[in-house]
Formats: C-alpha cells, sequence, structure tokens
C-alpha cells in the first residue's frame, strides 16, 4: 500500500497561524490602489489555486485575466448593456431569502453603503455604485470565471472552490480581491466579448489588486456568525 505524502510544512503550528491570518485578512475589497499587479504574480496566485479539489479531479473552472485595454473594453460592454437594459432576467437568490440569510443581506447593505455615505433613499448614487462594479472597482486587474454550463451543482461547487482557492493565494502574497456576482448577470455579453465556446458560461467576476487601507468602504467590517450558529457537533 502507497504510504500518504508526510506534511510538507516545517512547523504545522505556525503554518495554521499563518493559515488563520490569511483567512482573517482576506476580505472584499471595493477600493484599489492604481498599482499594477505583475503577470508572474499573478500566475503564482493562479498556480497555487489550482491546486484545489474537484470532484473526481475534473477541474471545471476556466478563467479568464483582463488588464489595461481588455478589462476597459469589457467594463464598457458591460455597462453599455446595463444602460440599454440589455441584462437577460437573472437573480442572485430565491424571491424568499431564508430569514436567517435575508437579515445578513439586510445587515451588509447597511453597513456597506453607510461606508460609502449612500443614503437608502439615493437611488441614482446607488446606481453609480452598481456601475463601479462593472469596472472591477477600479482594480488593475479583473478576472473572469467560467463553467461548463452541462455541468451540475457539484461541479459549481468545485468552481467556487477555485475561486475561493484564488481569495487566499492572493491575500497570502498581500493582494486584494472581491468575487463579483454582477457579472454572471452579463453572461451572453461576457462571452460574446471574450468569444467563449458554445456552452461555456460566466460564474462570476473577481476584482484583484492592491487595497486602498484608508477607504472607508474596505473597512466596514462585516460581522461572522459564532461556531455555535452554524456548526452541530454529533459524537466529537
Amino acid at each position: 500500500m502507497r504510504r500518504m505524502e508526510t506534511n510538507p510544512l516545517p512547523d504545522r503550528a505556525d503554518a495554521a497561524a499563518t493559515m488563520d491570518a490569511v483567512m482573517r485578512w482576506r476580505k472584499s475589497v471595493r477600493a484599489f490602489r492604481p498599482d499594477p499587479v505583475p503577470r508572474s504574480q499573478v500566475e503564482d496566485i493562479l498556480r497555487a489555486a489550482s491546486h484545489a479539489p474537484s470532484n473526481s479531479n475534473t477541474q471545471p473552472w476556466q478563467v479568464h485575466v483582463l488588464a489595461g485595454e481588455p478589462k476597459r473594453a469589457l467594463s464598457n460592454a458591460v455597462e453599455a448593456a446595463f444602460h440599454a437594459g440589455n441584462v437577460p432576467p437573472f437573480a442572485h437568490f430565491p424571491e424568499a431569502l431564508p430569514h436567517e440569510c435575508a437579515q445578513r443581506q439586510d445587515a451588509f447593505g447597511a453597513r456597506y453603503y453607510t461606508a460609502l455615505g449612500i443614503e437608502r433613499t439615493d437611488a441614482p448614487a446607488r446606481a453609480r455604485q452598481v456601475v463601479r462594479n462593472f469596472h472591477f472597482f477600479d482594480a488593475p486587474v479583473g478576472l473572469i470565471f467560467t463553467i461548463d454550463e452541462k455541468l451540475h451543482k457539484h461541479s459549481w461547487l468545485d468552481c467556487g472552490l477555485f475561486v475561493q482557492s484564488v481569495m487566499l493565494a492572493a491575500a497570502a502574497r498581500g493582494v486584494a480581491t472581491c468575487a463579483q456576482v454582477t457579472f454572471a448577470r452579463f453572461g451572453p455579453v461576457i462571452a460574446q466579448h471574450l468569444q467563449l465556446p458554445a456552452g461555456r458560461v460566466v460564474a462570476c467576476g473577481m476584482s484583484l489588486g492592491y487595497p486602498e487601507a484608508e477607504a472607508a468602504v474596505n473597512r466596514a467590517g462585516m460581522p461572522r456568525e459564532t461556531l455555535e450558529r452554524f456548526a452541530v457537533f454529533e459524537g466529537l
């Protein structure tokens, strides 16, 4: 029987502390410095993330990495579709969210727009902030994640694991991210712009760059539920 590979980390306690710190440092950043992220660093992040697990090692994800003029062109195409009302029906969530999820969503919205100084009733300001999504919040790098539409929800879970791995690999290098479901709303526009093969659909996008530390929106801490609220232990 082949022996399982031993843990290559030199000190498990140090590794655990580092990993915990990376996961706590990672957050959704929506204000970035203009400094470019070197291609070599983006490649390192994606190579590390490629070790994400997937069902039967199917690795169902693909990612388009955009910067400079290609990123601007895609963002402009998405914004134009938004203003033209050329957006197919799309829902991030079911019409009736489970009560606890709805409470957390409401709390997020309150913290987010308060940090931006936008009143709940200020529809024009909210619309302008929505448009900033399409421009990757001015991050120097934008990522578009795609998956084959034939795949089932378990493969979508695999894609999500890859997306999370990208965020953690970036955070370990001091690079900030924000995963953005909003790009999935514009799947047909993006598919045409990126010339995606038939059957390839957009799962989400992601902003990637160095965080603007003093931006209020980046300091709006989002609370997490306690362990007792989300974990059930039996026999342990």
